[in-house]
Parts: C-alpha cells; structure tokens; sequence
C-alpha cells in the first residue's frame, strides 16, 4: 500500500509533467524556427532595425530635427549620400540617416503599443465569445463583423482628423480597429479547447470561470496569438505610414517614414531620390521582416507538427 508521501507526490509529478511537455512544445518550436532559413532572417531584419533604433543617439551624428540650412546655408540642401551625410540632406538641410534611424523607434513604438491594445481587447473578448457561447457570443460575433466590414482606414482617418494628433491617440486608434482578428482567431481556438479533459475536470471541480479562462485556456492558446499579433505589426507599420504619408499621422518635425515618403516624391523629378528611397526602403524591410517572422513562426507552432495538444 502507498504510503502518504508517495501519495502526495502524484498530483506533483503529473503537474511536472504538464510543464515538462509545455516546454517541450516551445523548444521543438524554436528548433523548427532555426531551421527556416526565411524566418530567421526576418528575425534577423527586425532585429537590426530594433536595435538601430534603440541605440540611436550613439549612431548617429545628427539631430533629426536639425535644419542645417541655418548654420550652413543653401549648400546643406539635397546633399546626395556621402560619407558626411550616408542617407543625404532634405530640402531643409535635415540628416536623412538620422531621420530614418529616429522614424524606427516611432515605428516600433506604435507597432508595439497598438498591437498591445489590440491584443488585450481581441483576446479579452474572443476568449468570453468562445467560454461562454449564447448571447455573449453572437454580440461580440457581431462586433467583429461589424468592425470587419467597415473600411479600416477610414475609421482610423475619422479617429485622427477630429482629435489632437500625437502619439497616444495613434496607439488608441490603430489598436482600437485592429483587434478583430485577434478576436475571432482566439474565440475559435477557446471552443476547442474548452471542449478538452482538463477544462471539464476544472470546471466539475468548481473553479471560477476567470481562473479556468486564464489558467487552463489561455495558456494553450498562445500560439495563434503570437502568430497574429507578429504579422499584424507588419500591417500597423504600413499604416502608421500611410496616415503620416496623407498628413495625419505623426505630426513634423517629429521624423516619420510616411511623412518623409511624401515631402521626398515632390523632389524626384529634381533628382534627390534618396529622400523618399531610403524611408520607404526601411519601412519595405521592416515590414518584410514580420511577414517573414510571422510566417516561419506560424508553421514552427503548428499544433499539427509539435505532436501535442496543449497540457
């Protein structure tokens, strides 16, 4: 017969078991990751341009808000890339390297925040859709539906046009139209796991609904919402430039890619290309890069491929 201790060291070994697999699911994932030669250089694009923009008070030589024009006169305009100006001048004498460097932490920022918000709300609400069905379900269904039909960057230009511009309320509005498909890819995968023996066993021994949601389903789920929130930084970043290139994004002399895109095209006739080249390179390469992340990252946590299902 087993004694106490033995006894009590059952439901301890099962629950390291359980963790022992979850890590397991992740390691594989990470090694299937490495091998995907595409995922890792976006990994590796997204990186450098992380960092470029974390440390660039240390690489670059000039302030981007600087007009040069005014310690330097007419010949600090346009200056095509050298070795005093690698990206070259705008018609305001401004470092276009810095400019660029300094548009990646605007970029990432609102990237990052955005997808925060819009994470929070979509999983918030996709994972009370899918744990409690009945009306609960078809008003949030209905919210998504909604959100979906209506063309997302109106609604965005509608939030930025009447509000004071800045760097919160882009956060708010992107973040607050883009949560959707966050939302119905988390509501589909809590229906399916709520269906599993560990859920059933919590809720058969009475623990409370935001426990299980955030203890046993959630955790299963994380996959698919890494997946989405990694691609959907891409979609963000083209956004963010898109309003800045239509003159409602951030707002001068604040250095954004859009809004450089835009001032630079009037001057491509006059030869100085690398205005609009160099910003609209940074924002292709970063946007690249999620997708590429975004897409190795789909296939290395797939569920299909692990050999699991979750704890």
């Amino acid at each position: 017969m087993p004694t106490q201790k033995a006894k009590a060291a059952v439901p301890e070994n099962r629950e390291n078991k359980g963790k022992g697999k979850a890590y397991g699911l992740w390691r594989d994932g990470w090694a299937r990751l490495k091998e995907n030669r595409a995922a890792m250089a976006g990994l590796m694009m997204v990186a450098v341009i992380a960092l470029a923009a974390v440390f660039a008070p240390y690489i670059t030589k000039y302030d981007p808000t600087e007009q040069l024009i005014w310690t330097r006169g007419a010949k600090a305009q346009l200056v095509p890339p050298g070795r005093d100006h690698f990206f070259g001048t705008d018609i305001y004498g401004r470092d276009m390297y810095s400019r660029v460097v300094y548009g990646a932490r605007v970029s990432l920022q609102i990237g990052i925040a955005s997808t925060l918000i819009s994470v929070i709300i979509g999983v918030t609400l996709g994972a009370l859709a899918g744990y409690y069905g009945g009306l609960a379900d078809d008003i949030i269904s209905w919210l998504i539906n909604v959100v979906f039909a209506f063309p997302f960057l109106l609604f965005v230009l509608a939030l930025v046009a009447y509000l004071p511009p800045g760097l919160p309320l882009m956060y708010a509005a992107i973040g607050m139209v883009n949560w959707a498909g966050v939302a119905r890819i988390v509501r589909g995968q809590v229906l399916s796991v709520r269906e599993r023996e560990y859920v059933e066993a919590a809720m058969v021994a009475g623990g409370r609904d935001a426990r299980i949601i955030v203890k046993h389903i959630l955790p299963n789920i994380l996959a698919p919402v890494i997946v989405q929130a990694t691609l959907g930084m891409g979609s963000i970043i083209m956004l963010e430039s898109s309003l800045s290139f239509l003159g409602f994004g951030i707002q001068p002399p604040t250095p954004s890619w859009g809004y450089d895109i835009d001032q630079g095209r009037q001057y491509l006739l006059a030869g100085a290309w690398w205005w609009s080249a160099f910003p609209g390179l940074a924002i292709m390469a970063l946007v690249l890069g999620f997708n590429l992340l975004g897409d190795g990252l789909r296939d290395a946590l797939d569920p299909r491929q692990s050999g699991g299902e979750g704890r």
